[in-house]
């Protein structure tokens, strides 16, 4: 998958219209400089070598030359932080190293760096979002299932509905207004701010819980209202089966049939359901995070589009990408731990 994504993103964005050479310059660019940017940026070389020193790049594991210090794959380990060099056949060295993302064109600054002030104020926001909607979810799930058919379970499938045809953007343009414009007097929250402001009285930054709330909140309802459906029909399935059955005939409480028996058996598809959204969620909630000016990865992948700055959106969707692998193989194991069938085939 990562080759997959690796592949199709530099092909994407190395046939994009514009030439970062000349943006970077601008209107007093001459070709002189425009072709001295692109050969130290390595644009100069064919699009076949280009995508190959890509790959050497963003690999763990690459293989570079020692001897001409103009070449494409020249070793050099001021540009490779933390890196060992595990073997060298004559002019060749196999080197494992951490990634390596480049640098953005605009302030030149490493893109592992920016990510990765960017990471934490997203991981926050998509962490709180995710525990909202799935705390919620599952207890109006369960509730629902319980009820079926009852004016609860009816008001829980309406609002189901509603929260998942509400596009982010627009929810999140209508809570900012209702919450921090109309009610601003009573809720006492602002429109914008991320995860560090910086004090008026010039003590430097600090954490602001308080601007996490609206966006935590707009994240939150596209995967509240699924995960309560989810709940709801696998609940519902779940307690129409014999080993129910049995158990309720056996005189356990509706407790201990819900928490021993039924509830684990409903996990799967909400798990399938937690890990994509969560997945998705770090990938920046670009329109949310942009709304409420919350400095996580999706401005700095909004920034980097508007900019033409193409190393910095890259690493972006790479960066993503590792993230919903990871995630993807947190929630296979979450699958076994659920239901023994799983593991045991």
């Amino acid at each position: 998958m990562l080759i997959g994504v690796v592949t199709l993103v530099f092909f994407l964005f190395n046939v994009l219209p514009g030439d970062p050479a000349r943006m970077m310059l601008g209107q007093r660019a001459d070709m002189a400089s425009v072709e001295a940017i692109n050969r130290d940026l390595g644009r100069d070389k064919p699009l076949m070598i280009q995508y190959l020193s890509f790959l050497n790049d963003v690999s763990p594991v690459s293989c570079h030359t020692s001897a001409d210090k103009t070449s494409t794959f020249y070793y050099d380990p001021h540009r490779y932080s933390s890196s060992v060099q595990l073997l060298e056949i004559g002019d060749l060295s196999l080197v494992v190293k951490k990634p390596y993302l480049r640098r953005s064109y605009q302030s030149k600054r490493p893109v592992s760096e920016i990510l990765s002030e960017a990471f934490v104020p997203t991981m926050v926001l998509a962490t709180v979002a995710m525990l909202v909607a799935t705390l919620i979810g599952m207890i109006l799930g369960i509730f629902s299932a319980l009820h079926k058919d009852g004016w609860f379970d009816r008001i829980s499938l309406i609002v189901s509905i509603l929260g998942m045809s509400l596009p982010s953007f627009f929810a999140a343009i209508l809570i900012a207004w209702l919450f921090a414009y109309v009610l601003a007097d009573y809720t006492g929250l602002s429109m914008f701010g991320s995860l560090y402001t910086v004090d008026d009285f010039g003590r430097g930054e600090y954490i602001d819980l308080k601007n996490l709330i609206l966006p935590a909140l707009t994240l939150a309802i596209r995967p509240l209202a699924i995960i309560t459906e989810l709940t709801r029909s696998s609940m519902l399935d779940v307690l129409s089966q014999d080993y129910i059955r049995t158990a309720r005939a056996k005189g356990l409480s509706t407790m201990k049939v819900i928490t021993g028996h039924a509830l684990k058996n409903a996990l799967n598809p909400v798990v399938t359901a937690v890990s994509g959204w969560f997945a998705s969620l770090m990938a920046g909630a670009v329109f949310v995070e942009y709304i409420f000016d919350w400095k996580g990865v999706g401005v700095v992948i909004v920034d980097g589009l508007e900019k033409y700055d193409f190393p910095v959106v890259m690493g972006a969707v790479l960066f993503i990408s590792v993230l919903l692998i990871i995630i993807n193989i947190f929630a296979d194991l979450v699958y076994g731990i659920l239901d023994p069938r799983i593991r045991y085939a």
